[in-house]
């Protein structure tokens, strides 16, 4: 009875707490580093939402419109930042903010051309892309590993 009920507080705690381990690596900080620009930008939109919606009106877009444009680019932010830093569902968090970002760039800072923002932005671009291809490489290397593995040992035992 004993080791089912340490079991049991293992496993609660392990779920609730998650595993600190990965929470110390180039990776993880990394992936916060990466998510700072965004997480800084979600206060700013949500504390002055009504100024900001009249921003994209300005750019040309019917009030009601910039309304539920404003709304979803607000929970893309979150959803991505938080899916960024907290999970392993790299491919989906940087597509989130991906989807973001890129009508963000063309829509506001194209016309007028703003080099700092169009250079920032694609530079967040290419950072998103490299961690969706990372976190693609990672799932395809772990695979192949197990292969080649199995391929060496079934060699080893050959030559026995």
């Amino acid at each position: 009875m004993k080791i089912k009920t340490k079991h049991a507080i293992y496993v609660l705690t392990v779920t609730l707490f998650m595993d600190l381990k990965r929470f110390y690596s180039l990776d993880f900080l990394g992936k916060l580093l990466l998510s700072a620009i965004f997480v800084n930008a979600i206060p700013g939109k949500i504390a002055d939402f009504g100024s900001q919606a009249q921003y994209i009106v300005n750019r040309g877009f019917p009030e009601s419109l910039a309304n539920i444009m404003l709304f979803l680019a607000i929970i893309l932010l979150i959803s991505g930042s938080v899916l960024l830093i907290f999970s392993e569902r790299t491919k989906l968090a940087c597509s989130l903010l991906l989807i973001f970002l890129i009508p963000t760039t063309i829509i506001f800072h194209l016309v007028p051309f703003q080099l700092v923002a169009v250079a920032r932005n694609l530079s967040l671009i290419g950072g998103l892309l490299i961690a969706i291809d990372k976190s693609s490489n990672n799932y395809l290397n772990a695979s192949s590993n197990l292969e080649s593995k199995e391929i060496e040992y079934s060699d080893l035992n050959e030559d026995n």
